[in-house]
């Protein structure tokens, strides 16, 4: 594997599609370490860490052979962003297994989850999908842009928006419209999942 320390990640890749898998062999031996630790941080449970560990390098091999891979120059943050959403997914599977039904005599319906203080895990996801749409919004051209900023986190009323910007309120319903439009595609897009 000495032939491949001096290349870089993006180099390596390349390779990588051209057939030589001693290449992804490099990236996984300089990224496992760190990898492995941010995975483990975040589920603190070894047997889990490791197959959510694999999954990650099996969708970043799927991505990289099909010719998806379009981060060049980012590959620690993209992998790391393939394992937060994977941590993200195990999470909402612990807790769709964890509901309980209300029909159940036995079960006191007052120890719910949605009663309970907030959870770590309810932090990391909702602290993702806040970044998720920052990075969604800063993606959309600028008038929509504009418009979405104006009535989300503004407040301002369409009229207000429309005086603002001095264009008619239909204008501004319209690139209201297409900016949710946008956001939804460049979503679905990235794999990008904006719900609980």
């Amino acid at each position: 594997m000495k032939i491949y320390n001096d290349k870089s990640d993006e180099q390596l890749i390349s390779l990588y599609v051209d057939g030589k898998n001693e290449a992804f062999d490099e990236l996984l031996e300089r990224h496992k370490d760190r990898l492995f630790m941010y995975i483990y941080h975040s589920v603190k449970n070894d047997d889990v860490a490791n197959d959510i560990f694999q999954d990650t390098f099996v969708k970043a091999i799927t991505t990289i052979k099909q010719g998806r891979y379009v981060e060049n120059g980012h590959f620690p943050a993209w992998i790391t962003r393939i394992a937060h959403n994977l941590i993200i997914d195990y999470y909402r599977q612990v807790r769709a297994e964890n509901l309980q039904s209300t029909d159940d005599t036995d079960t006191n319906i007052l120890n719910r989850k949605d009663l309970a203080d907030v959870t770590v895990e309810d932090t990391l996801i909702t602290t993702q999908i806040h970044n998720d749409v920052r990075k969604l919004i800063k993606a959309l051209p600028a008038s929509q842009r504009e418009v979405l900023v104006m009535r989300y986190y503004r407040n301002m009323s369409f009229k207000e928006i429309a005086d603002t910007t001095g264009v008619s309120i239909n204008t501004a319903l319209g690139r209201m419209r297409y900016a949710i439009l946008n956001m939804r595609r460049l979503a679905e897009e990235h794999n990008i999942v904006l719900t609980m």
